[in-house]
C-alpha cells in the first residue's frame, strides 16, 4: 500500500506534468471505483487542471474547481501515459479502473490488482465532503506539527503504538510498513502502550516519524511512478525483511503475523532481546 512519502512523489509526478493541461475525457473501467455521482466524472471535461495535493494517503486533482481524488488502497496504483493508448478502457475486461486524457495525449490510469478491491475514485466539489478526508487527522510531516501536538495525540490513549501510528483519524498518512520503520528507529516494541511512554520515548518517537517520513519522501522525489515500488522496498530497514539482519544491530528482523497483515521488528533494538508471541490474539510482550 502506498503511504505518505509514496502519495506525496505521486503528487509531485502528476503535478509536474497535468498542472495546466486540460481534461479531454475520463474513462470507467470499473464502476464500483466511483464513489460520488454528482458531479459526474464529465464535469472535469473541458477543464484545466489547476493543482495537484496530498490529503494524508489521499491525491488530489484540482480540475478548475472540480476535484478528483481517489485512494489507491491496498492494490491500487497509477500508471502514467506520455500517450495514452487510443482505444477505449473496456469494463470487466481488465484492471484498468479509471483513466484520465490529457489535452497534449498524456494522461493516466488508476489500476487495481487482485480480487479484494479497496480502491476508491470521487469527483467533487469539496473534497472535506468525502468522509475519509473529513476524518483525517494531522499531518506528521506539517510545519506547524510540534512536539506538543504530538505528545497531545497520545495522551491517556491505552492503544497499543503500533496501531496508533496507523490510525488516519489520528496521523494522516502512516501506515503499516513506515510504522515499522517509525518504531525501529524510535526503539520502542509495536505493542507499547501509548499512554505508558515516557516523555523521553514520545520525543523520540516524534523524532523518528519526522526523520523517518522526510528521509523517505526525500528517497522517492523525482522518481517515476513505476519505480516508487520498488524504491519504497530498498529503504526498508525492517519492515518485509523478516529472517534478515538488522541493519543497526545485526540481530535477526522476526514478524509477528494476524489474518490480513504482518508486522516486523528487531528484538535487540526494540523489545530488550524477547521475541514477540506470534500468535493472533496472545499476550504480547512490551
Amino acid at each position: 500500500m502506498p503511504e505518505l512519502p509514496e502519495v506525496q512523489a505521486l503528487v509531485d509526478f502528476l503535478g509536474e506534468r497535468t498542472t495546466g493541461r486540460v481534461v479531454t475525457d475520463v474513462e470507467l473501467g470499473s464502476i464500483a471505483v466511483l464513489k460520488t455521482f454528482d458531479p459526474p466524472p464529465d464535469a472535469l471535461v473541458g477543464r484545466p487542471v489547476d493543482a495537484v495535493g496530498r490529503r494524508g494517503k489521499f491525491v488530489d486533482l484540482d480540475v478548475d474547481g472540480t476535484h478528483l481524488v481517489f485512494h489507491l488502497a491496498r492494490a491500487g496504483w497509477l500508471r502514467w501515459y506520455d500517450e495514452v493508448p487510443p482505444t477505449r478502457v473496456r469494463p470487466g475486461r481488465t484492471p484498468i479502473a479509471l483513466r484520465v486524457r490529457l489535452d497534449d495525449g498524456s494522461g493516466f490510469d488508476l489500476t487495481e490488482a487482485g480480487t479484494k478491491k479497496g480502491l476508491a475514485a470521487y469527483v467533487v466539489t469539496d473534497p472535506s465532503a468525502i468522509k475519509g478526508v473529513a476524518a483525517l487527522g494531522p499531518d506528521p510531516l506539517a510545519e506547524d506539527f510540534s512536539l506538543a501536538d504530538f505528545a497531545a495525540l497520545l495522551e491517556g490513549r491505552r492503544t497499543q503504538v503500533k496501531g496508533l501510528l496507523r490510525d488516519q483519524t489520528v496521523l494522516a498518512g502512516v501506515g503499516n510498513a513506515y510504522s515499522d520503520e517509525v518504531l525501529h528507529a524510535a526503539r520502542l516494541s509495536p505493542f507499547a502502550l501509548a499512554a505508558s511512554l515516557t516523555e523521553e520515548e514520545v520525543a523520540r518517537l516524534y523524532e523518528a516519524l519526522r526523520t523517518t517520513l522526510t528521509a523517505a519522501v526525500l528517497a522517492a522525489e523525482g522518481k517515476p511512478a513505476a519505480q516508487l515500488k520498488d524504491a519504497k522496498r530498498a529503504g526498508m530497514n525492517v519492515h518485509g525483511r523478516t529472517g534478515q539482519a538488522c541493519p543497526v544491530c545485526g540481530d535477526t528482523v522476526r514478524e509477528v503475523s494476524f489474518a490480513d497483515s504482518s508486522l516486523q521488528y528487531c528484538p535487540t533494538c526494540q523489545t530488550g532481546g524477547k521475541e514477540l508471541a506470534d500468535r493472533r490474539m496472545s499476550r504480547l510482550l512490551r
